[in-house]
């Protein structure tokens, strides 16, 4: 059997034990997820939670691992679930350490691999473009390249951290800039995810809103101050 054959059963079978896991999870929380609006639904919710240990951790934590490796969803779900499951503080720990052990494994496997992981397990055009462009190549300023588009909402970290493995930067201050820069996007989430967790929807959208909006100007006077616009010239990059 080639190696593209095994990809594609890999990630198939990747795929189904991610359903699964889904699937188990939303038939197990179901019950009281529905009567989160009430008092008794929200500490019934923490008990469910509570009784699954270790490994309720563990699920999310394959999750998340499928996610990046698959894409089939998009992170800020993950992160509103540790959020609804464990609270904002531990939630947002969790999402942290796990984003770094799976960013460090990714970073050290393109490496050692070479360009062909990146363009099995990620889209080959986007990285290409990527590859490509002089200002991702710039040893002097892809640090913070790396840290604007981490911090940035709705940027496509997941493609970013396979890509991370071909570019000018040692593994070690890749893990730490990009886990910092994660930070305002996780906490949104979790913050969220917790406030969903004992019913008060609004408020959890409210201070998703308002974090979201204090990292846009906090950009947007980064930039104003920034000489050589490499704020501007990375997010149209992306585009």
């Amino acid at each position: 059997m080639d190696k593209k054959k095994k990809l594609i059963i890999f990630k198939i079978v990747l795929f189904v034990i991610v359903v699964i896991i889904l699937t188990a999870i939303t038939i197990y929380l179901f019950p009281v997820m529905k009567n989160l609006s009430t008092k008794q639904g929200q500490i019934e919710f923490k008990e469910k939670v509570t009784s699954s240990g270790i490994y309720g951790l563990l699920l999310l934590f394959i999750i998340q691992i499928a996610q990046i490796f698959l894409f089939i969803l998009p992170g800020e779900p993950i992160e509103i679930l540790a959020g609804m499951c464990y609270g904002w503080i531990l939630g947002t720990i969790f999402i942290l350490i796990s984003s770094a052990i799976i960013a460090t494994l990714i970073f050290i496997l393109v490496r050692k691999i070479g360009k062909q992981f990146v363009y099995d397990f990620s889209d080959e055009e986007k990285i290409k473009k990527f590859e490509n462009n002089k200002i991702f190549q710039n040893p002097k300023k892809i640090e913070l390249i790396i840290f604007i588009l981490f911090l940035v909402p709705g940027t496509p970290k997941d493609l970013l951290t396979y890509l991370s493995g071909l570019l000018p930067i040692k593994l070690k201050r890749f893990v730490i800039i990009s886990t910092i820069a994660r930070i305002p996007s996780i906490i949104t989430s979790t913050i969220a995810g917790a406030n969903i967790a004992v019913g008060d929807w609004k408020k959890g959208i409210m201070l998703y809103g308002i974090i979201v909006a204090v990292v846009l100007v906090f950009l947007y006077i980064f930039n104003k101050f920034d000489k050589d616009k490499t704020t501007e010239s990375v997010l149209k990059e992306i585009k």
